[in-house]
């Protein structure tokens, strides 16, 4: 049996079309799988970088490294540093490919504060420490192949957040390891979501954990990756149950599957990260495979339900129209979930 049975008709074909050099590129590396040094590989790896989004966000860097401000970059949304950096990731960018990656991702690493901490402040201060963004920032960096050592301090405080292992109540001001008002508890607790667990956060710090190599996971990242999955199966993830800031529904972005994918967070995203991390056999998550697979179109095409039109450096199609990036997202997990 072959993962494209899971297909109502080839889609791979599409995304192998030489009009969008960047998701033909992710498509040959993904989904047929060639060695990195295989020379269609490298020939499409360096279109990629030279012509569509990456190239246009990279020649908006400043020379130093940045985008838009300097500092850490999280505003304004959605063109500043932080922002780009994330986009850089989905779109299959490489620090080996272009040294202004690695240039970035340098920059941005001098502006995480001492502990570990990415943050939504000006001043850098860990306060603005939050699990949407240190999750996003911590997979991007690996994405984009920038592992440098510093990350294993981010690593760290990302799990010390998830289990709650030596760090203080966010009040113990005096503490020298504490949580915050946004990231103000275990378990993805967040100040956004009322002190509650926010299950879009933890979306991006289990897809962050899943990136890390397994050799290289410690108790404390094992610990923290077994929690969140608890967190996540505690009901079934295709109802989106998981508590709100104001104990209504599920936000319907959920059900809305879209590129890039920022803090906001999509039933796909969540899939993408359990499988990533070994759970895509898990019978717990069938209900969200099947809705990934129902959401086809005959032509085994994804649409674009969700977007930034007009708030990025760059623009990726049409809403409720067949979406090349989505359709390389789907059928990424689909491949993997495969017998």
């Amino acid at each position: 049996m072959s993962w494209k049975d899971q297909l109502r008709a080839d889609s791979v074909s599409w995304l192998l079309e030489s009009n969008n050099p960047s998701v033909r590129y992710l498509a040959l590396r993904d989904l047929l799988e060639l060695p990195m040094e295989d020379s269609a590989l490298k020939s499409a790896r360096t279109l990629a970088h030279k012509e569509g989004p990456i190239a246009e966000i990279l020649s908006q860097m400043e020379q130093a490294g940045y985008w838009v401000r300097p500092g850490p970059g999280y505003n304004p949304k959605y063109r500043s540093t932080v922002w780009s950096i994330i986009m850089l990731g989905q779109l299959g960018a490489s620090a080996y490919e272009d040294k202004r990656i690695e240039h970035a991702c340098k920059y941005l690493l001098a502006h995480m504060a001492e502990g570990g901490q990415f943050t939504t402040t000006t001043s850098g201060a860990p306060s603005g420490t939050v699990d949407c963004l240190q999750g996003n920032l911590c997979w991007a960096l690996m994405e984009l192949g920038y592992d440098h050592p510093h990350l294993k301090k981010a690593y760290e405080w990302m799990a010390r957040t998830v289990t709650g292992d030596g760090i203080a109540p966010a009040k113990d001001h005096d503490a020298p390891v504490r949580y915050y008002a946004y990231k103000c508890g275990p378990t993805f607790a967040c100040g956004v979501n009322n002190q509650l667990s926010c299950a879009w956060g933890g979306v991006k710090v289990m897809l962050a954990f899943g990136k890390w190599p397994v050799k290289r996971r410690t108790a404390l990242i094992k610990k923290a990756i077994k929690r969140g999955a608890n967190f996540f199966f505690s009901i079934d993830p295709a109802t989106a149950n998981y508590p709100t800031r104001l104990g209504d529904k599920p936000s319907r972005n959920w059900w809305k599957f879209g590129f890039p994918v920022f803090y906001v967070t999509d039933l796909l995203q969540l899939a993408e990260a359990m499988v990533r991390l070994g759970y895509g056999s898990d019978p717990r998550l069938k209900s969200t495979l099947d809705i990934v697979r129902e959401k086809q179109d005959e032509q085994g095409r994804w649409a674009l339900e969700y977007d930034y039109a007009g708030k990025t450096w760059v623009d990726f199609g049409k809403k409720k129209e067949p979406n090349k990036w989505v359709t390389l997202r789907a059928l990424r997990v689909l491949k993997a979930v495969a017998p």
